[in-house]
């Protein structure tokens, strides 16, 4: 961990570049994987053709239901944890191991898409179908996982529900999280009956590994027109709260020279923000800062604004260059402060350390996605729940290409080809490292 520029060696483990016999003529079905997404989406979705379903809402709701209507047909039992993570798991020939999880979320953002989430979970559902439908019982347990919250929109920070399982977060932290209303997290799941009596760790919940099937939310593929790629790991991130604190004054009679303006402090900052990650060394090893929520008081057109709460996003491949940035921010919020009379409040309120998925994992992707034709390599710019279960379990990501890179937005589009290739190169990853642990634990014997 620490940083994303220097590779890992590559892995040592007994892994068989192409599948074994048994799993080598399993293929999805397309359609069947696409008409799944598309049902998904019957809740939440907007007239725009985006989605908005938000935790814990009734959309969520009846989306969980589905899922687990859906992965029962397919010889799953269920378990839901006190984060209100839903687990399919389907039997397999060693049900002394705990399973291998195929996850991602079903929450989206207030203004997203029909592919952010989504896809994870119903290349999943995908896998899980052809295992099924093929009479294959796999060495380890099969767990298909729809992680609470991920997006964070409503209940922030992000990725909480992992972030509950891989230790990042207590229980009782993650139930305490309000949204805008002041409404509770555990309230909701509650309300919505999603309030599970499984502590949600992975010491009393475990999985053997954790694979995640998620769009780029980025143009690298699309650009590359290239259907999949293999993600070596996460950049770092941080988010913060500004506080920017002036004086209320009225906007007919306050000299402009006599003013504490906040908003104009706070404008100056955001600025000064981009302006950070669009020169120099910085811009080159790929930072980037945005501040994309401001919030001001009092609100009256004729009341100079006297408070604003800034969020700020800061992200980097290492460690490092986070650093480098949040500290030109502190030192410039300081700065525009004292020409203007305010005072600043900086809290990092959320820390996602770069880091590295595991080499044997990302292998069995790279074989997968290989097989299929596609080669590129790249690191996840956004934050997923695999960076949680990786401080636990051996994860790895696959990457679906989305048009123009947009994402969080109703315009966000996946091909359906491309999520067929996706959920290809799911099945492919996740029986290699079935077989892997076979071999591990059994040996060569069939």
């Amino acid at each position: 961990m620490g940083s994303l520029v220097d590779e890992r060696p590559p892995p040592v483990a007994k892994l068989v570049p192409k599948l074994p016999t048994y799993y080598s003529k399993l293929k999805i079905d397309a359609k069947r994987m696409v008409d799944t997404l598309e049902e998904s989406c019957t809740w939440g979705n907007t007239p725009d053709g985006g989605m908005n379903r938000l935790t814990g809402n009734d959309d969520d709701r009846k989306v969980r239901e589905w899922f687990i209507r859906e992965t029962k047909k397919y010889g799953c039992s269920v378990k839901v944890d006190e984060m209100g993570n839903i687990f399919a798991i389907r039997p397999g020939q060693n049900n002394n191991i705990p399973p291998i999880g195929l996850g991602s979320h079903l929450d989206t953002q207030p203004t997203g898409g029909k592919y952010d989430g989504i896809l994870g979970v119903t290349t999943g559902m995908e896998v899980l179908k052809t295992i099924h439908t093929n009479n294959i019982t796999t060495y380890a347990p099969l767990a298909i996982i729809d992680w609470t919250n991920e997006e964070g929109a409503r209940f922030p920070p992000a990725m909480l529900a992992s972030g509950v399982w891989g230790g990042a977060f207590s229980t009782e932290y993650g139930h305490s999280r309000t949204d805008l209303a002041g409404t509770t997290l555990k309230q909701e799941l509650e309300r919505i009956g999603f309030l599970g009596e499984v502590p949600c760790s992975y010491e009393a919940n475990p999985l053997s590994a954790h694979f995640e099937v998620h769009i780029e939310q980025g143009p690298i593929l699309d650009n590359a027109e290239s259907a999949v790629g293999v993600v070596k790991g996460v950049q770092s991130i941080r988010w913060y709260h500004v506080d920017v604190v002036g004086r209320e004054a009225h906007t007919g009679t306050t000299p402009m020279d006599r003013r504490s303006d906040a908003l104009l402090g706070a404008a100056k900052m955001t600025v000064e923000t981009n302006r950070f990650v669009t020169e120099g060394e910085l811009a080159a090893r790929g930072a980037r800062a945005t501040i994309a929520v401001i919030e001001s008081s009092p609100q009256s057109i004729n009341t100079i604004a006297g408070k604003v709460r800034m969020g700020l996003d800061i992200r980097a491949p290492a460690d490092a260059d986070v650093e480098k940035v949040e500290a030109l921010c502190r030192a410039r919020f300081e700065e525009i402060c004292k020409e203007h009379g305010l005072s600043l409040g900086f809290d990092r309120f959320w820390t996602s350390p770069a880091l590295h998925f595991d080499p044997v994992m990302v292998q069995c992707v790279r074989d997968s996605v290989k097989s299929l034709g596609c080669e590129m390599e790249l690191v996840s710019g956004a934050g997923h729940d695999s960076v949680y279960t990786s401080r636990q379990v051996p994860s790895a990501m696959i990457f679906a290409r989305c048009r123009d890179g947009v994402s969080h937005n109703p315009a966000e589009y996946t091909r359906p080809e491309d999520c067929a290739t996706a959920a290809e190169a799911l099945l492919g990853a996740y029986l290699r490292y079935d077989d892997f642990l076979r071999r591990t634990n059994e040996g060569d014997k069939a």
